[in-house]
């Protein structure tokens, strides 16, 4: 990671934790999992790219330091291979979290933030502008200019490389279809206003060449 993500890191964790070296051995442990090779999207830039929302958007979040934790981890476990990753991510989380002085409701609230990541077409409970804002933060990428769009998909598509092209294929149109069934895809006014249109736009696109048997 780089120096603006470790002065992040740190100026969340220093006031919670006393303990210098955990604090150094936990941003280590996060930067190797996210700077791993088999990280095409899901990496460092998708961290910042959420740590640079929550600057954007103060005034959709009560809990910053709840937020901001939650965006660290909550891609730190993940596997193509695997459907627990969300699980994972939030026991990770609360391993470090037991060590800091943030109260077990707030260690919770982190853990369950990162598990609501797992399906985004869900219904969302209602007033919880936490959730909602990450949620939102979280799926940003899909109404992000066409380039962008595209870069992403090529991103996810390297990161599920061991799966075959028919299981990808199937599999990925499964995922668009329930994306752009759902009848809310941003949690917030502000996102929805803003990237629902282009969101809906790019993930047709995406399915079209899928369903023509063209590749991303």
């Amino acid at each position: 990671m780089n120096t603006t993500l470790l002065a992040r890191w740190n100026r969340l964790t220093t006031p919670l934790l006393s303990d210098e070296a955990r604090q150094k051995a936990t941003y280590q442990q996060l930067s190797e999992a996210y700077g791993a090779s088999d990280r095409h999207y899901h990496g460092l830039a998708h961290i910042r790219t959420l740590l640079d929302a929550v600057i954007q958007h103060p005034t959709l979040i009560q809990d910053r330091e709840v937020v901001e934790l939650a965006i660290w981890f909550h891609d730190a476990v993940y596997s193509t291979l695997r459907d627990d990753n969300e699980a994972r991510s939030a026991a990770l989380a609360l391993e470090f979290l037991r060590h800091t002085t943030l109260s077990p409701e707030r260690r919770q609230r982190v853990a369950y933030l990162i598990e609501r990541t797992k399906d985004h077409t869900q219904p969302q409970p209602a007033a919880d502008p936490d959730l909602h804002f990450f949620l939102d933060a979280d799926l940003q990428i899909l109404g992000a200019s066409e380039a962008d769009y595209w870069q992403y998909a090529r991103q996810v598509r390297q990161e599920y490389r061991l799966v075959p092209d028919f299981m990808y294929r199937r599999g990925r149109r499964k995922v668009l279809e329930k994306l752009l069934n759902v009848p809310v895809l941003y949690q917030t006014p502000a996102f929805r206003e803003r990237l629902d249109a282009l969101a809906r736009r790019n993930l047709r696109a995406e399915l079209k060449v899928w369903e023509s048997g063209g590749e991303v």
